[in-house]
């Protein structure tokens, strides 16, 4: 379930790529995008071998198939021509919306119900078309507001009240350098919050539900904000104190042979910290900088830093932690992290040999700055 890492939380990670590299934001979600797409459509193969070896790759590689393809269908144009906001959901509705059709026509000999009933004695309810209506309303007026919001004909997330600026000299670059803080009241956040307002009237939640998910919310994810004040700001300061460019300069050393070490930056980033957007802005601007020094495509490098990033989160302690936290395995994520940690690996060579496509043979696939 990480193939779509970098453009979860509504595309935070490649938001704070963009922000330390300089990369313009739908330049740098096209690239990690036509990086993702080639990783995503071979996840449920792998989840068929998981849960059922290679009898279940046999027996239901059609809906494998189909599942990743009609994933990377949504996935793909959002992250191109929209940005790194909605990929996920548009990618996870249509593989959705796609299976159950498929189902319909075709399902496999075997079908393994891990003790669920298939003789029809299970109790079901019967759903009415309103039911079924506000039951997906969140997930469609969340794709609305955030597509209109964002989209590049909306001039929301270009409005700025006010600008405040920094100029120091660099005796690390020769030349001066600025620091701008922006003012931007309707920034894609702003959206979801809208959305999560409209979806709150239009199920009709009480005001006491209203108040409660926003304290069930803020104390489930106040140290997710910390950490995302002192993360970036650590991030500036890398950047800004030359530390990032002379690391560069260091790394650019090993020439083109970087490419093959790029994406274990990435993945050793994530698997430490728990946080892609913590691995973009750390490791992001060092990559950028090493690839231009390469001569590489502009966005290749810090796209490869954050699909490496991805697949350390499967074998990332504080990922896990949560992963079990309604499972018999709590305090036995040992246990998981020894059985993911050969898919994360086997997946990281082959995002390696995926970077260097790109790099060597069709750089031109990248999208230009």
């Amino acid at each position: 379930n990480n193939a779509p890492v970098s453009f979860g939380a509504l595309g935070t990670p490649i938001i704070a790529l963009s922000l330390v590299t300089g990369i313009p934001l739908m330049t740098m979600s096209a690239a990690v995008g036509r990086v993702v797409a080639l990783l995503a459509v071979f996840v449920p193969f792998i989840l068929l071998i998981i849960v059922d070896g290679a009898r279940g790759l046999r027996d239901a590689w059609p809906v494998a198939l189909i599942g990743g393809l009609s994933y990377v269908a949504g996935q793909f144009p959002v992250s191109n021509y929209l940005g790194p906001y909605l990929p996920d959901i548009a990618g996870s509705l249509i593989s959705f919306f796609v299976l159950m059709l498929f189902l319909r026509v075709w399902r496999p000999k075997r079908i393994i119900t891990f003790g669920a009933a298939t003789n029809g004695s299970s109790t079901q309810r019967s759903f009415t078309t309103k039911d079924v209506i506000l039951a997906w309303s969140p997930f469609i007026i969340l794709i609305f507001v955030v597509t209109l919001w964002t989209g590049p004909w909306s001039p929301l997330p270009k409005f700025v009240i006010t600008t405040w600026s920094l100029k120091a000299y660099s005796t690390v670059l020769h030349k001066v350098v600025a620091v701008a803080f922006e003012v931007n009241p309707f920034v894609a956040g702003t959206s979801i919050f809208v959305s999560w307002l409209i979806i709150w009237a239009v199920l009709g939640a009480k005001p006491k539900v209203f108040v409660e998910s926003l304290k069930r919310t803020f104390n489930q994810m106040w140290g997710a904000i910390l950490t995302g004040f002192f993360v970036v700001g650590l991030a500036y300061v890398f950047n800004y104190s030359g530390m990032a460019y002379s690391l560069a300069y260091a790394s650019s050393l090993v020439g083109l042979a970087f490419v093959l070490i790029s994406p274990f930056l990435g993945f050793i980033g994530a698997a430490l910290s728990g946080s892609n957007t913590a691995t973009n802005a750390l490791f992001g601007a060092l990559q950028a900088a090493v690839g231009k020094l390469l001569g590489l495509p502009v966005p290749l490098m810090p796209a490869s830093n954050s699909v490496g990033a991805e697949l350390g989160k499967p074998v990332a302690p504080q990922t896990v932690s949560v992963g079990v936290s309604t499972t018999p395995y709590v305090r036995k994520e040992g246990i998981i992290v020894r059985k993911n940690l050969p898919w994360a690996i086997m997946y990281v060579f082959y995002l390696i040999f995926v970077i260097s496509l790109y790099a060597f043979v069709f750089p031109w696939a990248m999208p230009k700055v």
